[in-house]
């Protein structure tokens, strides 16, 4: 007879599949492979105002979106906190059909972080697939026009994020969107420019920030579009050029310069959507059958007598 006393078993969670499913994932349980973010130069470089590392802080946005996958990050370049380190432990297992994917926490394909991953795993063994960077993507827009509006350089409104450009000498009447790591990154950059473009009303560039003859051509253009107060808005995370360098840059052009994107919740929405893409790639993001679930435990789930 049961005990009238007892709490009743507590039920297991179904997951749903598709957009709407349930957030509390089983994929652990199964060999869910690791979330390896690959952080663009050294652990010094990286580190934002407060001495906190960008890897650190991406790890707990991305961990927001992915709570039951192990996430970690390694930096490409340097002896501290090494994309080698991260890497360990991810050897081929045949209780799983992937240990890792690692994420490059680049806006664009950036050629010499891709060798440095590929140089990584293959120092280490690791069974792990490499995704693509963070852009071009759509919401790469949409940071680059929060930065723009935290530096006053244009209006946002706070429900739709639509510019309204004022005519006073703090509001930009040009940008140029930096981009880094090579011309697959202009090109990539230029799909982002085209979407800011559409957000702000304005005439927006694309240009290569390891290029000075291209940022003079760019700025040059926005000059003879009858553009006086110029921006250059990096798009990158922050550790793949030095700020005194973009600074001086910047200054040489007579333009002032835009915040990095540095971390932010989108962007780790982004590596998190990387991640899954690779998964659903494999057939691992699938619900598990009631037979591959894990009895329960604990006092309230004893066997009645």
């Amino acid at each position: 007879m049961r005990n009238s006393d007892r709490l009743p078993p507590r039920e297991l969670p179904k997951r749903r599949s598709g957009r709407h499913r349930n957030p509390l994932s089983f994929d652990n349980w199964f060999g869910t492979p690791a979330l390896i973010m690959a952080v663009p130069g050294t652990a010094e470089a990286a580190k934002c105002a407060d001495g906190e590392s960008i890897g650190a802080r991406m790890a707990d946005l991305v961990r927001a979106y992915r709570p039951e996958v192990t996430i970690r990050y390694g930096h490409t370049e340097g002896d501290e906190q090494t994309l080698v380190e991260a890497l360990h432990g991810l050897e081929h297992s045949d209780k799983r059909p992937l240990s890792g994917v690692v994420v490059p926490l680049v806006t664009a394909p950036h050629t010499g972080v891709s060798a440095a991953i590929e140089a990584a795993v293959a120092r280490t063994g690791a069974d792990a697939r490499v995704t693509e960077g963070l852009g071009p993507h759509p919401m790469l827009a949409e940071v680059l026009h929060l930065r723009l509006a935290e530096a006053g350089y244009v209006r946002a409104d706070r429900m739709r994020l639509i510019s309204v450009v004022a005519r006073d000498t703090t509001m930009t009447d040009g940008v140029v969107v930096g981009a880094v790591g090579g011309e697959g990154a202009v090109g990539a950059a230029g799909v982002t420019a085209v979407l800011l473009a559409a957000r702000l009303g304005l005439t927006v560039l694309p240009a290569d920030l390891e290029n000075e003859a291209a940022v003079e051509q760019m700025v040059g253009q926005l000059r003879q579009g009858g553009c006086q107060r110029p921006v250059i808005a990096p798009s990158a995370l922050g550790p793949e050029l030095p700020r005194e360098e973009l600074e001086a840059l910047a200054a040489r052009h007579g333009a002032r310069l835009g915040d990095p994107l540095g971390s932010d919740s989108l962007l780790g929405k982004i590596a998190a959507l990387r991640y899954a893409e690779v998964l659903n790639s494999l057939g691992v993001e699938q619900p598990p059958t009631v037979e591959e679930l894990p009895a329960p435990v604990g006092s309230r789930h004893r066997p009645e007598n």
